[in-house]
């Protein structure tokens, strides 16, 4: 989940789970076998462990009791941290907590109903007046944390020696992280307020926008998600009639989502301009505990290998499937000779329980809790969220997982990504409210290393060559929409604002640069044509929390890295494993990775991560044909 704003000291860390982006956990149609008949109904999950609805007393309670709190904090506190010995600060530091996850566990209702139903506009309101109340009763509370990064280096380092304050040690040195870009209370204050009518009054226009769009295909009127979902169909004139047919929906309200883009960009610049942040994503970077520097280094890996990675895949997809050009439609077509077989629930929770008790058996128990309480919704349904994602709540509660599953195999793989979030968050809930979030250059190591155990799994028990052959290839597939469409929509995003700071961007300017960034990861085997210049305008990501996209090519290079090292027998690896799970957000990437033998600092450790995907490729070039014949088109 997106790391919460420094100054903004409540409500904003129970910011929703940024969703899976377009097939960021995508795997052929060859990976699992299995039938839908007989399969159970599609779980959805029952919010009532926060609350029992919209009108609930105790809903209401809550937050009387909080606002009631967080003014007598202010009265108490505002002024004084200064004079407070370690045990005085340490009460302060958990009373905070207190109320921050009494707040929390509101507005995780609030956008997980959201979520479920944006369509509904008496929940939108719901929804909204949440978060206004949220900002209100919150709104006291902001001296808080900007007086704590007031305190004075050398007497908060003495404080800490005590074991009262000692706990709270990773709290504040990642709050320390943006002492040099807060701004005076007064200020803090007036932007946390106005936050409600300003770029979330903006992610909520886009989110029902989205939910509201639909595409008509074949006389039906589709979501976006549905439709979405079509360009992965095996007959390729479906892909290119939904393509075309949602880039003519795109295209038609793109003024729209220009200006939602523009308006949430300038948004930005202001406030970076503000905190003097040196660049677009700096504040991103900074939330993550991560250098730039250390970005950069990733970015310039993965984009100078390009050839050796998507774009020498690409040209054998494109050469499997007879054409000698692939249209945007064919990026997620099926591999010839695939089955395009229906996965059913059943199936599916086998497979994945199957890989994470294999591997662990106590994350195979936390895994099983998902399933066997109503923790997962997985019904696609109109008005709900097109993505995926794992929300941890309050460590007084439980993680729930939101997904929309249609019975493939990259569906089954975005279940166990998303397990995998869940289970991190379970672990890490020991840590409590405020420093159980894992920054994102790590929150994606859990879902991903829970992608390859299941992945892993099903290659070693397939016996036929051809069928480990096309596995290979749904792999491959799955790690450069990972990896390398990752970084390109990094990519689209820094230009983007980069050039927003000179002025409105046109919607044919914006297209431009999606076509061109494209074009350079995708390489020469593609025909992208204009029609595709709208396809940024649904990748939720750039709207909700920019420049988090590049966490997952983090946890994907990091994963294939640390799945090495469990490949090679490293000892006790599991123990450590779990433990560094258990950390949520108190220790830093370095420290989290040394058990393993591995620095993330270390230029070579991105060519390690990268050096797997080229390895799969090799073997399937090493394998070729992948069907016997190719059939053009799928």
């Amino acid at each position: 989940m997106p790391s919460a704003a420094h100054a903004a000291p409540t409500a904003t860390r129970a910011a929703l789970g940024a969703p899976v982006p377009e097939s960021s956990s995508m795997a052929s149609a060859a990976v699992l076998g299995g039938s839908s008949s007989g399969a159970s109904a599609l779980p959805s999950w029952d919010l009532s462990d926060l609350y029992a609805g919209q009108d609930s007393p105790a809903l209401a309670r809550d937050l009387d009791e909080a606002e009631a709190a967080a003014r007598a904090f202010a009265g108490r506190y505002a002024g004084r941290l200064a004079t407070l010995d370690s045990a005085g600060l340490a009460a302060a530091i958990a009373e905070y907590e207190r109320i921050d996850a009494v707040l929390g566990r509101a507005a995780s209702y609030a956008g997980l109903l959201f979520a479920g139903d944006s369509e509904d506009a008496a929940i939108g309101r719901f929804y909204q007046g949440v978060n206004e109340r949220l900002t209100q009763v919150s709104t006291p509370l902001i001296f808080f944390t900007l007086e704590l990064n007031q305190l004075d280096d050398d007497a908060l380092a003495g404080l800490q020696r005590d074991p009262a304050l000692a706990r709270w040690q990773p709290f504040l040195r990642d709050l320390r992280v943006f002492r040099p870009h807060q701004l005076s209370e007064e200020v803090e204050r007036v932007l946390h307020e106005k936050s409600v009518t300003g770029a979330s009054a903006w992610s909520r226009l886009f989110d029902e926008t989205m939910a509201q769009l639909r595409v008509e295909l074949d006389g039906a009127q589709l979501t976006v998600g549905d439709a979405l979902n079509r360009l992965s169909d095996r007959d390729r004139a479906v892909r290119e009639g939904a393509a075309r047919a949602i880039g003519e929906v795109f295209a038609r309200n793109v003024r729209l989502f220009s200006l939602i883009t523009n308006t949430l960009a300038k948004d930005k610049e202001i406030g970076d301009g503000l905190r003097q942040y040196p660049r677009p994503g700096s504040a991103r970077n900074r939330g993550n505990m991560v250098e730039d520097e250390v970005v950069d280094a990733l970015v310039t890996a993965v984009t100078s290998d390009y050839e050796r990675l998507s774009h020498r895949y690409y040209v054998m997809k494109a050469r499997w499937l007879g054409l000698e050009k692939l249209e945007h439609w064919d990026r997620n077509a099926p591999l010839p000779a695939d089955e395009d077989r229906r996965i059913g629930w059943d199936d599916a929770r086998a497979h994945v329980l199957g890989a994470y008790a294999g591997f662990a058996p106590e994350l195979g128990d936390i895994a099983r809790h998902f399933f066997d309480r109503p923790w997962i919704d997985a019904a696609p349904r109109p008005g709900k969220s097109p993505g995926a994602f794992a929300h941890p709540t309050v460590p007084a509660a439980h993680p729930y997982i939101l997904m929309n599953y249609h019975g493939r195999a990259r569906d089954v793989m975005t279940l166990a990504h998303e397990l995998g979030h869940g289970i991190h968050q379970v672990l890490a809930a020991d840590q409590g409210y405020l420093m159980s979030s894992t920054p994102l250059t790590l929150a994606e190591t859990a879902s991903v290393f829970g992608e390859m155990l299941t992945f892993r799994a099903l290659l070693d028990a397939e016996i036929d060559p051809a069928r480990r052959r096309r596995m290979l290839a749904g792999k491959v597939e799955d790690m450069i929409n990972t990896v390398v469409r990752q970084i390109a929509f990094y990519r689209f995003e820094t230009r983007l604002h980069d050039e927003r700071r000179g002025g409105e961007l046109l919607p044919e300017r914006i297209g431009a640069i999606w076509r061109e960034v494209q074009t350079e990861s995708l390489g020469p085997a593609f025909n992208l044509s204009p029609d595709y210049d709208v396809f940024w305008a649904y990748v939720p990501h750039f709207v909700h929390s920019p420049f988090y996209v590049y966490a997952y090519a983090f946890g994907d290079c990091l994963v294939n890295a640390l799945y090495g090292v469990f490949e090679s027998g490293h000892p006790g690896f599991q123990a450590k494993y779990v433990e560094m799970l258990r950390a949520g957000g108190t220790k830093r990437h370095r420290e989290l990775l040394a058990p393993f033998g591995l620095d993330a600092s270390d230029p070579s450790f991105w060519r390690r991560g990268l050096d797997v995907l080229s390895g799969f490729i090799d073997e399937l070039e090493a394998a070729e044909p992948v069907s016997e014949p190719a059939m053009a088109g799928g």
